[in-house]
């Protein structure tokens, strides 16, 4: 079994209004509910907005801070989900259930090293 991690990408801005989201948000707990039931669900978790963020740099053994997001984008990581799969078919799989669930976003699935 390998780790995989489901990475989901949202629009910078304000999140959608609790009407869109809570909805939302009940069918991705049924998800992890089912990652749960089938020995899958690692851990998953949320992060606040971008603007929140500091990059750490090393310059010559001086420790640089950046406030902000490493990268600017019009979309950034809005929070992610670890699983267990047998192989990256049935990640995708899991992959594409979140898909759905979280539409019209995007998910990444990449493998852990």
């Amino acid at each position: 079994m390998a780790h995989y991690l489901l990475s989901v990408y949202q629009p910078d801005g304000d999140p959608p209004p609790p009407e869109v989201l809570d909805p939302i948000m009940a069918e991705l707990e049924k998800l992890n509910e089912d990652l749960r039931a089938a020995g899958a669900w690692v851990f998953a978790a949320g992060l606040h907005p971008p603007a929140s963020a500091t990059v750490v740099r090393d310059r010559d053994g001086e420790t640089l801070l950046t406030d902000g997001p490493f990268t600017e984008g019009k979309e950034h990581l809005g929070g992610f989900t670890v699983i267990e799969a047998a192989d990256l078919d049935e990640a995708l799989r899991w992959g594409g259930r979140m898909a759905r669930v979280v539409a019209p976003l995007s998910i990444e699935v990449r493998p852990i090293a």
